[in-house]
This record gives C-alpha cells, structure tokens and sequence, in this order.
C-alpha cells in the first residue's frame, strides 16, 4: 500500500485535510568536492541546467561534520548512516590491524567476490544500518540501486541492503560489481559493457567547452594553452565519468521500472567536481570549473528524463557534496599559514626508542596510523608490565612532539568530546593523540589518511521534491541527512 502523507492547511480560517502520496522515486547524489562556495559562483553562468533548477527550487544549507574529516569516506559513511564513527564504524578509508601490523582497506571482505574486478569488497565494516537500510525496512520490495565511479563509496551508498551496485573499472572501462549483493551486475550495466559504452566516452578529447578566457579561474597556464586531456587517463577525474553514472542511473530505471508503482525506489549516485590537477576543493582551474558546468548539464537530463518518465510530481532529489581536498596548503601559505607536516612513522620509530631505553632492547611499538600509536600488547603482557602506565607514559611523551595538541589514552580519548565521535573502539590504537590546527598527518612520506585542511568542513545540501512536503527548520549536520530521506 502506497504510503500517504498527512498535512493540514488552514485556508479561509478553515483547516483542510491535504493527503498527498510520498514520492515513487529518492534519488540521492553524494558530490565530491563540491562546497557551497562553487555553487554560488558559478550559479550566474547556469542559464539552466540541474544545479540551477536546484538553486533556485531546492532546500538549501550547508552541513558539517561532528567528528575529524580526513577526506575519505567517513564522511559518505556518517551521511548515509546519520550517525558518527565510534558508531558506525569507518573512521578511515583503511586502518592498522595488530595481527599482522599491515594497513587494510576498511571495506575488504575475503568471503565474497568481484564480478569483472579482483576487488573483493562489501559493506560488513559498516555497523549502522543506512538509509537504504532504512527504506529496505519499511518497504521490503523497494528496489535500490547504487552506481558511481569509485567502489567504496559506491558500496556505502549501497548499504547493506541493495538489489546492486556499480561502479567504474578505470582499466578494463567496464561497469563491475561486487557479489555481496543480491543481484550482482545489473542487466543495464551488463547491457552497457557489451556495447563498450565507457571505452567509447574514455575515447574522447576532454577540452574547454567554452572560450578560456570566458571561465572564471582559469591559471596563467590554462589562459595561454587551455587544458586537455584524454579521458582515457584520467576517466574518473573527467565530466565523463558523471556522464556515464547518469546514463546508467537512467538505465537502471528504465529496465528495472523504478518510481513506476506504488512502493517507493531508491537511486544513489557518486558524483564529483575534482579535476586531474585539484589541490583544493575550491575552484581553482578552468578544468575545474568546466566539470561543475557538464554536471550542472547531466543532472538537468537526468530531472528532464525522471519528469518525463514517472512525472514531475513523483520523485525527489538529494544532491550533498563531501570534502575531499579542504583549503589548499598553497592557499593557507599565501595568508602565512602555513601546513606543517607531522610524521606518524617517525612518532612511532621514536616512541619505540623512547620504550627500550625504559625497559629495554625489544619491539615494543607494533606501528602508528591515523592519529593513534599501537602497542606492542603481547610483549608487555609477557613482560608482565602495566599496560595503563605505558600508555600514560607514551602519551607524555607525544606531549613533547611539535605539532601535539594532546595525547592520551585510548581510554580517555573515548570522553574527549571531537575524539569520541572520530574514533571507533575496533580500529583505535593504544594512544590517541590530536594534532593542532596547520599540521598535516602524514603516513610513510605520503598523504595517506590525511585529514582535510580545514577544521570545520562544511558541504552544501540541495533537496528538491516535487510533492509537497515539510523542511527543517533548524540548522542541519550530516548526522542529519539520513532523516530527511527515511521521514515514512
């Protein structure tokens, strides 16, 4: 039975009685590197389009986040979900497992399998149920897809529920999947690699659609020579890829009848706004700018073809962009800010040194990674020391280091309030520690796990529903966004 909406309008001093059905169809878009900044200086050039159709008929705000951003998919992870990591779970895109002292990818999972890939991934590290989840509850005959260019995000997306996901292989140009879902490739994908459809976009000449001088940041570079590109070598940094997530989105409802009968569907969708060269989630490049104006175009087709398919009145759309790149360290250089970097690894290497000369010539660090040093508990059990003293003792000391706000713990860390909705218990090391603002966590030399520049990451939300339905009315943070979608 097709779930009905009560509202009640007072017209004429009168109150009415207005039922109005919920929408057929929820598609929900997740943008990386799109800030509100962007949209409000492009929206002049948009004379139409999606994001301007959502400018101007959309709820609009902007969300943040209540626990550290990294520029992973612990925010995608609290988007979906509505609640933090120590609840969820993905506090990192990988995280450090004692057993073998190796970094692993958050989502890899041995039991199953990938369809067209070797990738061997399902949403098992996620330990909250997400929107998808949600709507699977309340209507155990929704269908739910999820399509988009990178595989993690697009199985957060998924959920744990989904009939499939989708995402791009950049190597093979195929559409591939993982077998944790029940369906595993979609027929629409299947239908779209037979006819090589992502090779024949990844083919192309991505260059200026417009005249260089006529985009709004074009670097002295870009303003003498332009930009080009052959997809092929950066197809999921390429308008391209949002192309082709739209065409198969569009694919997938059409064979699949999506928002044609009375239980509601879902559709979730990653899609991104970061160009080859981005070092910051601001606009910084024509090339930039460019794949803001092609993604204004292809979700203007994707509300033409939805309003042309199951009617205007029967879908709604949640577009919400993540922080990826934060504020650029050339950016924060420029104001005399500048990023310092702090080296995980070399803690680590001195915390062990500091360790032997208390008790002796053994390992007794395993490794460092994220913010949290990891002991070596088996030897200090062995040596029937006190765990706790060595904690306290190990966090003094990163007291000392240069660029340590505090350190403490892992005990203590879970009731220091930003650490205590950042951490997961199954992924936290012996001894958090928090670094001050303009330092940058660094892991082997590289920006592995870095955390994004700025302190207070904000995203834009736009969502636009074509059936008559209430808005908040309060200021939102992303542990927010699930409620607007699964409000049955």
């Amino acid at each position: 039975m097709r779930t009905i909406r009560l509202y009640i309008t007072l017209i004429f001093g009168l109150f009415t009685v207005v039922l109005i059905a919920a929408p057929r169809l929820t598609v929900v878009a997740v943008v990386d590197g799109m800030t509100a900044e962007n949209l409000a200086i492009l929206r002049p050039y948009w004379q139409q389009g999606g994001l301007r159709t959502l400018s101007e008929e959309a709820f609009q705000t902007t969300i943040t986040y209540p626990h550290l951003v990294y520029g992973g998919n612990e925010t995608t992870a609290t988007l979906m979900t509505g609640v933090t990591p120590e609840r969820h779970g993905y506090t990192m895109d990988t995280y450090f497992l004692r057993r073998d002292r190796k970094i692993h990818a958050m989502l890899e999972d041995e039991t199953v399998h990938g369809i067209g890939t070797k990738l061997q991934i399902s949403p098992k590290a996620l330990l909250s149920p997400t929107m998808t989840d949600r709507m699977r509850l309340h209507y155990p005959n929704a269908k739910i897809y999820a399509v988009g260019i990178s595989p993690e995000t697009t199985v957060i997306l998924a959920g744990h529920a989904a009939n499939a996901c989708c995402w791009i292989d950049a190597e093979t140009r195929q559409w591939v999947a993982s077998a944790a879902y029940s369906e595993g490739l979609t027929s629409a994908a299947f239908e779209q690699n037979k006819s090589d459809r992502i090779a024949a976009l990844a083919a192309r000449q991505w260059t200026p659609r417009m005249d260089i001088l006529t985009y709004t940041a074009p670097t002295p570079l870009e303003r003498k020579k332009g930009f080009a590109y052959e997809v092929n070598q950066v197809l999921p940094l390429s308008p391209e890829a949002n192309t082709l997530v739209i065409e198969l989105a569009l694919a997938i409802q059409q064979t699949e009848k999506l928002g044609t009968d009375a239980t509601p569907d879902m559709l979730m969708l990653q899609l991104n706004t970061l160009s080859p060269k981005a070092e910051t989630d601001q606009i910084a490049s024509a090339e930039q700018e460019d794949i803001y104006l092609r993604l204004n175009q292809d979700l203007g087709f994707l509300m033409e073809q939805l309003d042309r398919r199951i009617g205007h009145t029967n879908y709604q759309i949640l577009v919400v962009g993540r922080p990826m790149l934060g504020t650029s360290a050339q950016t924060m250089s420029d104001i005399h800010m500048p990023i310092l970097p702090f080296n995980a690894d070399r803690a680590a290497a001195l915390t062990g040194t500091y360790l032997m000369a208390l008790y002796g010539h053994e390992r007794w660090v395993d490794g460092a990674y994220g913010q949290s040093i990891y002991l070596n508990r088996t030897l200090i059990e062995q040596k029937r020391l006190n765990l706790e003293t060595i904690q306290r003792q190990v966090a003094n000391f990163l007291m000392d280091f240069e660029g340590v706000q505090i350190a403490m713990p892992s005990y203590e860390a879970m009731r220091y309030p930003l650490l205590s909705t950042t951490l997961s218990k199954k992924h936290t090391g012996d001894v958090v520690f928090l670094l001050q603002p303009g330092f940058r966590l660094m892991q082997d030399e590289k920006r592995i796990g870095d955390r994004v520049i700025d302190d207070a990451p904000a995203s834009p939300l736009l969502f636009w529903s074509g059936t008559l339905r209430p808005m908040p009315q309060n200021q939102l943070d992303a542990t927010n966004v699930a409620d607007l979608i699964t409000e049955y």
